[in-house]
């Protein structure tokens, strides 16, 4: 069922997508006679008076198609409600709804969210807390007394700080000093020890004590406590996950050796969704929010077959004074969509392989 629910998830973010470039077209009086979601080979479909409405075999994304681009289409070509016959302005609208179509659905989900099941906040706290201990207790945290719900908050007289750097720190310590003694600092209740802690050498030579490590957190739930309140609430965290998201994308462009690996597919979205909609209904408004924004941020980009790229069409259209040859557009377009549909299905393929279930199948 949660698989099922992030699928779900996904066909909503696409389907707000299109509706937007759809809706700011109608509501100008453009004609739109293709609404898709999906690509490819056509699986159900329903004609309308102006449109046709059609659900395709790939999902990796969909389409508001206009006459203007249908040979077959018996509209004038000086039509005023063409696309193309628009105003600059009145394009630029149609391409870019889509986009603000999905941060204004993600904005939504945020104050939903805030407003029934409220945003989940970690306040870290110095040290590191010992969340288990092996049941041998000839390892080197039994012999020197550590205790599960111990919190560690300095070796040899270095505080840890706190969060994740703080584990890391702790465990470098650890791994570096095999058969060394080292001097732990420990909070248990309201009393402070001085523990010392000899670390066993691995077969690596590297030390281990025996523990299992945690960050010393607080989970806090904040509730909205009126409409004003979530409405407030959603748009702070909005921007806090755009501004994530853009930084994340910076590194990406930046940093691609060694970030690529983190660029997910559609098979890989839907295990991550399908994992955090297993937890709970706060999980899946998140899931929702966070995937539209990147829908949005990865959509604006000034790249062939993305909404960008349109837009930088037009962007060279308003500097030159005409139109980029068409020819050359059609080119560009068709090049970034065969690209794009290409990077989609490696995804799919890549992802799919490293699906848990299907490298069980094939040991």
């Amino acid at each position: 069922m949660s698989t099922l629910a992030a699928i779900g998830v996904l066909a909503v973010l696409i389907f707000i997508h299109e509706l937007g470039h759809f809706l700011a077209a109608r509501l100008q009086g453009i004609y739109a006679n293709k609404f898709s979601i999906g690509f490819g080979p056509i699986l159900l479909k329903y004609q309308g008076k102006e449109t046709e409405y059609a659900l395709r075999a790939l999902p990796l994304g969909g389409f508001v198609g206009f006459p203007d681009d249908d040979p077959d289409s018996d509209i004038p070509a000086n039509d005023p409600n063409l696309l193309r016959n628009r105003p600059l302005l009145d394009r630029a609208i149609v391409i870019s709804a889509g986009v603000i179509a999905n941060l204004i659905f993600a904005y939504f989900l945020m104050v939903v969210q805030v407003s029934v099941t409220g945003f989940q906040q970690i306040n870290y706290h110095p040290g590191v807390v010992v969340s288990g201990i092996a049941s041998d207790l000839s390892t080197a945290a039994g012999k020197a007394g550590l205790q599960a719900k111990d919190i560690i908050v300095a070796v040899d007289k270095e505080r840890l700080g706190d969060g994740k750097p703080a584990i890391v720190k702790l465990m470098s310590e650890i791994q570096n000093h095999a058969q060394q003694p080292l001097t732990f600092e420990v909070q248990r209740g309201d009393r402070t020890l001085e523990l010392t802690v000899t670390p066993d050498a691995n077969d690596g030579g590297k030390g281990q004590i025996g523990v299992k490590l945690a960050p010393n957190a607080d989970i806090i739930i904040d509730r909205s406590v009126s409409p004003i309140d979530a409405l407030v609430k959603g748009a702070s965290e909005f921007e806090r996950v755009v501004v994530l998201t853009v930084q994340g994308l910076s590194q990406l462009v930046t940093n691609f050796g060694d970030t690529a690996s983190q660029i997910a597919g559609p098979i890989k979205i839907v295990e991550i969704g399908s994992n955090i909609a297993s937890t709970n209904i706060a999980g899946l408004l998140q899931f929702g929010a966070l995937i539209s924004i990147n829908l949005a941020v990865m959509n604006i980009l000034p790249l062939p077959a993305l909404d960008g790229g349109q837009l930088a069409f037009l962007l060279f259209e308003g500097v030159l004074g005409k139109p980029l040859p068409m020819k050359l557009q059609e080119t560009v377009m068709q090049t970034g969509l065969f690209l794009l549909l290409g990077l989609g299905v490696f995804l799919v393929i890549r992802d799919t392989a490293n699906l848990s279930g299907v490298q069980q199948f094939f040991k």
